[in-house]
């Protein structure tokens, strides 16, 4: 049929119309549908680099640097022996760790050794990097015959830590295992943040410094400091384990990797955005968020895990 250039009837020019609609694309629709295409959200995969993962059994010894409560120290340790304990309910702190197991060398499990208290802060409250490995030295010795040892470093919310806030909520490294041991150790370490940056390291227990003002959730063990420290300490290990040496498992540069949980930051529950944590469970008593059940009747929220069977951020709920 021919579209005539004169004045056809109606029905004469819906017909041409609905045929100019079937067989010609405009090229803005089409470059609109090339573009869709080339910013197409691409599979997170984080590349395994040949290098050895913490597997077996190891060991964590802990550094309390500043003041902690009792009940501050019990928050964090229920949620360490939770790590590998079967006897909370589903979804359970220990389902969270499993997925571990998916990365190369298999399942770790995580034991408490050691704890020094440093209420003094000997080294003083104002910490440099190149202190940390002195300092997580204090924490216990290197590894041992038949496992690993991770020493952990804990600062209260008193000590500032050099990029504290500016850029790190906690880290994990590595330095010299120390006389008599080969090889490298690794140690961790985890501010307290409630009263230096808790829009920062304690979301979303505490409004963001930027982005969307969403209202915060409730901490699930009553102390937003700790159950933000209890976030950071479960990234840290997770990377400690599956990236401890810088030649693990990453995404990005060896300097500043994306890494087992960093690389799905933010998201704590099915149809997390920036700003909205996702869909997480809610103590019906208290109207704490949570998402993972550990020991003790103790509930927390734990941050997603890239998951390198599925490629994707696994929540627990």
């Amino acid at each position: 049929m021919e579209c005539s250039n004169g004045h056809p009837h109606l029905s004469s020019l819906l017909s041409c119309f609905l045929l100019l609609l079937m067989f010609f694309t405009p090229p803005a629709a089409a470059a609109a549908r090339k573009l869709a295409v080339l910013v197409q959200e691409q599979p997170l995969v984080l590349n395994y680099h040949n290098g050895p993962l913490l597997k077996g059994n190891i060991t964590l010894n802990l550094l309390w640097y500043g003041r902690f409560s009792p009940a501050q120290r019990s928050i964090v340790l229920d949620f360490l022996q939770s790590l590998n304990s079967p006897r909370a309910p589903a979804p359970s702190v220990s389902s969270w760790w499993r997925t571990t197991e998916y990365y190369k060398g298999g399942p770790s499990a995580l034991s408490v050794g050691k704890q020094v208290l440093d209420a003094d802060c000997s080294m003083g409250k104002l910490l440099k990097r190149p202190q940390m490995p002195s300092l997580a030295a204090k924490a216990g010795s290197g590894p041992r015959s038949g496992g690993a040892t991770i020493n952990v470093i804990l600062t209260s919310a008193d000590v500032a830590v050099d990029g504290f806030c500016m850029n790190r909520c906690g880290t994990h490294a590595s330095s010299p295992a120390g006389v008599g041991s080969k090889g490298r150790s690794a140690y961790a370490w985890v501010g307290n943040s409630a009263s230096q940056c808790p829009g920062q390291c304690a979301w979303p227990f505490h409004q963001p410094i930027y982005g969307p003002q969403t209202p915060p959730l409730v901490a699930p063990n009553g102390d937003v400091g700790v159950d933000g420290m209890i976030i950071n300490l479960a990234t840290v290990l997770a990377g400690t384990i599956t990236n401890p040496f810088n030649n693990g498992y990453f995404q990005g540069s060896a300097e500043a990797p994306l890494e087992a949980v960093s690389a799905c930051t933010g998201i704590f529950g099915k149809g997390a955005y920036p700003g909205y944590p996702g869909a997480v469970l809610v103590d019906k008593t208290t109207g704490a968020s949570y998402n993972a059940n550990g020991i003790n009747g103790r509930k927390y929220l734990l941050p997603a895990m890239w998951n390198p069977r599925t490629s994707t951020c696994d929540t627990l709920v």
